[in-house]
């Protein structure tokens, strides 16, 4: 007797374990949020259309953007606008991805971890 509810009590927990994998599967098979979905969740802005400009943002789908641009040298030959900036996401293989960037009379400089040196 003891056996058969030894042998009950065993299936009993095998069910259970059974329908909680088909839950978590459940759970990590379920969609991701479409980027086409995705909405502003933070904004902030301020431009005085002279001397420099920022403004970062945050969307509900985890990117976000943050940047400055500032007049070097104005009114000189060597005028020039330097902008830096990061913008950070996560990919499809639910990485965390950054990249850091500067763009100036250089031209476009970015870096990140994922970027070739």
């Amino acid at each position: 007797m003891s056996v058969l509810f030894t042998t009950i009590s065993t299936v009993n927990n095998m069910k259970q374990i059974v329908f909680l994998m088909i839950g978590l599967t459940a759970v990590l098979a379920a969609p991701q949020q479409n980027p086409k979905d995705a909405t502003i969740v933070k904004y902030e802005s301020d431009n005085d259309g002279i001397s420099g400009y920022k403004f970062n943002f945050e969307t509900s789908d985890g990117v976000s953007r943050s940047e400055t641009g500032e007049l070097k040298n104005p009114g000189t030959d060597n005028e020039a606008l330097v902008v830096r900036g990061t913008i950070s996401w996560t990919g499809a293989d639910g990485t965390k991805y950054s990249i850091d960037f500067v763009a100036d009379e250089n031209g476009f400089q970015p870096t990140g971890a994922h970027l070739p040196k």
